[in-house]
């Protein structure tokens, strides 16, 4: 072949690559449509807080149960049947470092007890060893303080220990975990504790409480009709499929 030939040839190809779509060989191109993909999937899922509607807040610390912080985000961020955001739902911890779960997942507060907005409805949920969080002031305030803006308190199993340490439900009906009952009375007796082995879910006033772990759904579902209606609350029950564990078959 003719030399000249060669290098005609040459350029035809190097202009040919050139002129390629550069998408599919940049690798700094397919990143930066990955970042693009993902922001967009992040963006998609967060939900702004809204000032005109109603806040609830979770409370939560190291090694909280998480099915309790769960069940009430679970019930309370769904939208209403055509699609409408009804609340703010925000975590709380006392500081801004993650909570690990007594399960070994970590959750990041929206907010720290200090910058909290207003609550329309506080959870306080459990964990296995309460001491630390009862006899944790700046918690114990903090439920305090709130109760006085809250329109709900609610606790799951033995968050009713940290309700009773803040004295905010003395003279109150409330209900513990399953065999917690005997103890939560003699270490708070201003309280009307209710037998655990028959009553899961207990409203007395401002005051609503379960005995926790998946029980968190009674209490979250519950209130959630009261601050919507019992045609919301059905339609939450059918999002979340309760009635496929109400009526649990296999073939």
């Amino acid at each position: 072949m003719h030399k000249s030939h060669l290098i005609a040839i040459l350029l035809s190809v190097t202009l040919m690559s050139c002129n390629t779509d550069k998408s599919k060989t940049n690798p700094n191109v397919q990143i930066s449509a990955q970042n693009e993909s993902e922001a967009d999937t992040l963006t998609k899922h967060l939900k702004s807080f809204k000032s005109d509607l109603p806040t609830i807040g979770l409370l939560m610390y190291d090694g909280v149960l998480q099915s309790e912080v769960v069940a009430a985000s679970d019930v309370f961020s769904k939208p209403s049947e055509d699609g409408k955001q009804l609340f703010n739902v925000v975590t709380i911890g006392q500081s801004e470092k993650p909570i690990t779960t007594e399960e070994g997942l970590r959750f990041l507060p929206d907010y720290t007890f200090e910058d909290c907005p207003k609550l329309d409805a506080l959870f306080v949920p459990s964990a296995y060893d309460m001491y630390a969080q009862v006899h944790n002031e700046n918690i114990v305030d903090f439920i305090r303080e709130r109760n006085n803006e809250t329109q709900y308190v609610v606790s799951n199993c033995a968050g009713a220990q940290l309700i009773g340490a803040s004295g905010i439900a003395d003279g109150k009906k409330i209900v513990t975990w399953i065999g917690g009952g005997e103890q939560l009375q003699k270490d708070y007796p201003n309280l009307k504790v209710q037998d655990d082995s028959s009553v899961t879910y207990v409203e007395d006033g401002k005051f609503l409480s379960s005995n926790g772990n998946l029980a968190s759904y009674v209490s979250a579902l519950e209130l959630s009709e009261k601050m919507t209606s019992r045609q919301h609350r059905e339609f939450v029950e059918s999002y979340l499929y309760l009635d496929r564990l109400q009526e649990w078959k296999k073939e």
